[in-house]
């Protein structure tokens, strides 16, 4: 399937390799398939882009990478509707806000987005009195002070980029 992204352009997605959300991310319910993107110069964020809508993407990260204590209690029943018969099959991802500097990055650990990555079903949970919040700082105010970018963030953010 060939689609015309807006931030990467012409897209071939392989049918193998779109993700089926059996509960869409809030406030987008309408889209429903989606394709991760992973970009070397990027990582260890990725892009999830829509292929219902080739205008939204979203960036994801694994929030192990940024807090190793990160951890969600998983109903058997929100396991059931990604079909995953093996949790070590599913992949977890948050959604990153990028304002302005690259320093200031958030990342929502109350909304993960589970994947099983055996038949490419996810779903997004809402975690109710987890202590988590949609808008995690991911770099400490030292980590900032260091941090340098050689492009701004916009470039990066609203340019299209070959995949």
């Amino acid at each position: 399937m060939l689609i015309n992204t807006l931030k990467f352009g012409p897209l071939e997605i392989p049918e193998n390799k779109i993700i089926t959300m059996a509960k869409p991310v809030l406030g987008f319910e309408e889209l429903t398939k989606y394709r991760l993107v992973e970009l070397e110069e990027f990582k260890p964020f990725m892009w999830l882009q829509s292929i219902n809508d080739p205008a939204v993407a979203f960036i994801v990260v694994n929030p192990a990478i940024f807090y190793n204590d990160y951890r969600i209690d998983i109903n058997p029943k929100e396991i059931a509707e990604i079909e995953a018969k093996d949790p070590g099959h599913i992949e977890t991802y948050v959604i990153a806000s990028v304002p302005n500097e690259w320093a200031d990055i958030t990342i929502n650990l109350q909304g993960p987005i589970l994947i099983n990555t055996e038949n490419n079903k996810a779903k997004q949970l809402v975690l109710v009195n987890s202590g988590y919040q949609i808008k995690h700082r991911v770099f400490d105010e030292a980590e900032k002070a260091a941090m340098t970018t050689e492009e701004p963030i916009e470039k990066v953010l609203e340019e299209p980029v070959e995949v």
